[in-house]
């Protein structure tokens, strides 16, 4: 009988893959037999359409180390990190992973535990309706509540985007009771969405940016990148752009009304008619953010209603995903699958969402539904339907 796998996980983007993705894979490949990466699909947790879509992004995974991609389904990808990372643990705990591997600017997984401890206890509530007011946001009244049970070297975590991160992702083990060792490995270069001091090592924001530019990303993604983004270039397929959808979403969100509104996912009360009057008035995407912003509302929470009301994501959904959806996987990513017995359905094609049926089925059709509209983020748009016709990728 053979001995079972090792396998470590990662919840990703790979927006674009880099060289700080490449080095979080070859040490996860060091640590163990097999590598499971939970992959957001074509829409992602900025409120934004990735740069590449899932399939192109399944292939670069696959190709520089990852060995099973597992799509984080619509809902709980375009969502604040809480949401995102309960989706990723719960797909990695499904796949009856052995580690969840993420990266940090703090690499401690202990002091990150007990902030995460601390979140999840009654006392947090206790102490977080102490905090007053005066128009913070409820980020900065939660590091506030923390600092005031914890101290500064906890609370000072959540000022840093990975560990925050990292913390959503040991309160859901924690929550869902995960059979999960977290291992917190350094982040190297910049952190998220910030310039890097070391030029190997840049921000997927920054090569975002070089991207819609038409700057040169040799050397700051891994060789193979390189090519598959020329390739993609050249075609129209590459980079996705909100762009391209701005007028489509705008002309979506002058239509609606209040109540539409009040039926998005993550909305605050009283929000509705906030973003209802600013879809009146906007003239383009960044003055509506503009208009809804405020201390209370980040611009990211923005940005992902005004995605989620595009893409008529409803609120009242599943609180964890339903099913694994393989995009694609190597000979050791079928072997994972095969011997991992996995807690939930395992859906590959079409048929697979169909014969499940109900709320299965209605997920994927909001999945494929989304993707059409993807489909348009392109200087040279896609046909609808790449859900019902692109093959499970085998490398």
């Amino acid at each position: 009988m053979m001995e079972k796998l090792k396998i470590s996980a990662v919840i990703c983007e790979f927006n674009p893959l880099h060289m700080g993705h490449k080095l979080l894979l070859d040490q996860m490949k060091a640590i163990s037999d097999g590598i499971v990466c939970v992959m957001s699909g074509n829409f992602v947790q900025r409120g934004e359409p990735a740069i590449l879509d899932k399939w192109a992004r399944t292939r670069l995974a696959l190709q520089n180390g990852a060995d099973l991609i597992v799509e984080l389904p619509l809902p709980w990808a375009c969502s604040g990190a809480e949401h995102f990372a309960a989706g990723g643990v719960a797909l990695a705990e499904a796949l009856r992973c052995d580690l969840l591997v993420f990266g940090s600017e703090v690499p401690d997984v202990s002091r990150m535990d007990a902030a995460a401890e601390a979140l999840l206890s009654p006392k947090f509530s206790e102490s977080f309706s102490e905090v007053p007011d005066k128009g913070l946001s409820f980020a900065q009244r939660r590091e506030a509540a923390l600092h005031s049970m914890l101290g500064e070297t906890a609370s000072s975590l959540l000022q840093k985007p990975n560990c925050i991160l990292g913390i959503e992702y040991l309160k859901a083990i924690r929550r869902q009771n995960a059979a999960l060792t977290p291992i917190a490995i350094p982040r190297e270069g910049a952190g998220h969405d910030r310039a890097a001091e070391n030029q190997e090592y840049r921000s997927a924001g920054e090569l975002r940016h070089l991207l819609r530019t038409g700057g040169k990303l040799a050397g700051l993604v891994p060789e193979n990148v390189c090519v598959t983004l020329e390739q993609l270039l050249s075609s129209g397929h590459c980079p996705a752009s909100l762009s391209w959808l701005e007028r489509s979403i705008l002309c979506k969100l002058r239509t609606m009304k209040p109540e539409d509104f009040s039926a998005l996912p993550d909305l605050s009360e009283g929000l509705e008619n906030r973003l209802h009057t600013a879809a009146r008035e906007a003239r383009s995407l960044e003055e509506l953010y503009s208009l809804v912003k405020s201390k209370r509302y980040s611009h990211a929470r923005i940005r992902r209603l005004v995605m989620s009301a595009f893409l008529e994501i409803p609120s009242g959904l599943p609180e964890l995903p339903l099913y694994l959806r393989i995009l694609g996987m190597t000979e050791t990513g079928a072997r994972i699958l095969k011997d991992a017995t996995p807690t939930l359905p395992v859906a590959v094609r079409p048929v697979d969402f169909e014969r499940l049926g109900g709320s299965f089925a209605n997920l994927f059709r909001l999945e494929a539904r989304a993707d059409d509209l993807y489909a348009l983020a392109f200087p040279t748009p896609f046909p609808c339907g790449r859900d019902y016709t692109e093959k499970l990728i085998k490398v």
